[in-house]
């Protein structure tokens, strides 16, 4: 669910009472639209536009509707029609703005949260998202401030102290940065105990101020809590306190993406810095060139369709799997493939034999310690002379191993990367180094890499 949906199901009330002929019939189109019927809601919020053109509520909310199915400029339209009607209404100009933000124009997205601030200078939700939109323009001391007075407006708001300590996280610039970022985590979870996501907060913060033993205890408590959560169970192998697992569970991968898939985008491209569908693509452009469009393109680990307009322009055909449910649904409202499912990434290349003639992973393989496994269904997956993109967080030094590292993602050395595709059937590998985003204000150091799938079989 987008951001502007979530404020839909928070705040519902009206820029003025609905009058009687379809005051029902509206209360049907919002609860069909809370219960996730879209096409029901979508139907009943035209209804109403039928008997009352200029029914301010239908438009906003069906606005907010057109925009989750991906409609997003119709949104746009929708919404400020009903603003003409009512031009002080705060959570309208709220949700336009959140439509903005999540369309990429952050100057616009501004100016509708300094509009709804004008209008209710107590909605905190868009002072929250007018910080969120400083810091992705990377106005930070004005972010800073925004997330201050946010939080001396609301002090028990759990999401804005979740949402300062990624701030200081990400922006650290030294350990009182970090220190601040685990407090904020902890008042997060203070101020509402069914945000766990704080506790892997404040797991990570320990764990990068090197207070592993501190770390380990977080998820130790975590799990105490929570027996059957997959996080921390995986958070507690990734700070050395348990064996790691050759790859993440599969339960986990899907509960950390569904939960990020509404802030995926804005958390890595306008915060982090993440840059890896770029730098991939171009890559591949010196040994796959985008024209003609005549490929059969996988996106494996399509994730919310970063990669489908870079791969759209070279595919006849373009797929797009993930784990995530949730993320396949933000690819699909994106568009620009002719094809998505949600499955295991290893099984499916196994089903789908010499279907490709390009298979690209951004970010995918670094929930994958063990690389042989996937790598081989990839090669299966592939047409002799069919190539491989990917990218992966690197390991420095001439040693041939992978780790699990303490943000829950595995890290591999270019010696086990070049044997693992040498061992599943690549030739013409070539490795390069490259910043793909920003950790706790730092470059991360990633290996872009590209193979191709050789003509003949690898003996043996």
């Amino acid at each position: 669910m987008n951001a502007a949906a979530r404020t839909f199901r928070r705040s519902r009330k009206a820029a003025k009472p609905a009058s009687k002929p379809h005051a029902a019939l509206l209360a049907r189109a919002i609860q069909a639209h809370q219960a996730g019927d879209l096409d029901g809601a979508e139907r009943l919020y035209n209804e109403v536009l039928e008997m009352h053109v200029a029914q301010p509520d239908a438009l906003h909310f069906l606005g907010v509707l057109c925009h989750q199915r991906g409609r997003s400029d119709e949104a746009v339209s929708l919404i400020g029609s009903a603003l003409k009607i009512t031009p002080r209404h705060p959570d309208a100009h709220n949700n336009l703005g959140n439509i903005h933000k999540e369309c990429g124009r952050l100057a616009e997205a501004e100016a509708c949260y300094r509009r709804a601030l004008e209008c209710g200078p107590g909605h905190y939700n868009a002072l929250s998202n007018l910080a969120v939109v400083l810091e992705a323009q990377e106005r930070l001391d004005d972010a800073f401030d925004a997330y201050t007075r946010l939080l001396q407006q609301a002090p028990a708001y759990a999401h804005g102290h979740y949402r300062l300590g990624l701030f200081l996280r990400n922006h650290a610039q030294n350990e009182e940065h970090l220190e601040q970022s685990a407090e904020c985590f902890r008042e997060a979870f203070r101020c509402d105990e069914r945000n766990v996501r704080a506790l892997e907060g404040v797991g990570i913060a320990l764990y990068m101020l090197g207070r592993h033993d501190a770390a380990a205890e977080v998820y130790r408590d975590w799990l105490v809590r929570e027996p059957d959560n997959p996080v921390p169970r995986h958070m507690l192998a990734s700070c050395g306190a348990t064996e790691a697992p050759p790859r993440a569970a599969d339960d986990y991968v899907r509960d950390v993406f569904d939960g990020f898939a509404d802030s995926f985008d804005e958390q890595l491209l306008n915060n982090l810095g993440y840059r890896a569908p770029e730098v991939l693509m171009a890559f591949l452009d010196e040994v796959a060139p985008t024209a003609p469009a005549s490929a059969d393109v996988l996106d494996a680990g399509c994730g919310t369709g970063l990669c489908a307009p870079l791969l759209r322009e070279r595919a006849r055909h373009l797929v797009g799997v993930d784990l995530s449910g949730g993320m396949v649904d933000k690819a699909r409202a994106r568009g620009g493939y002719d094809a998505l499912e949600v499955a295991e990434l290893t099984a499916w290349l196994d089903a789908h034999h010499g279907a490709f003639d390009l298979v690209v992973s951004a970010d995918t393989l670094v929930y994958f310690g063990e690389l042989g496994p996937v790598l081989g269904a990839a090669a299966g997956a592939l047409r002799p002379d069919g190539w491989l993109g990917f990218t992966l967080e690197a390991i420095e030094g001439d040693e041939d191993r992978s780790e699990l590292s303490s943000s829950g993602r595995y890290r591999h050395s270019r010696a086990y990367v070049e044997r693992v595709l040498t061992a599943a059937g690549f030739d013409a590998v070539t490795i390069r180094s490259d910043t793909l985003r920003r950790e706790a204000g730092k470059p991360v150091l990633g290996w872009v890499v590209r193979a191709r799938r050789a003509s003949t079989p690898v003996a043996g």
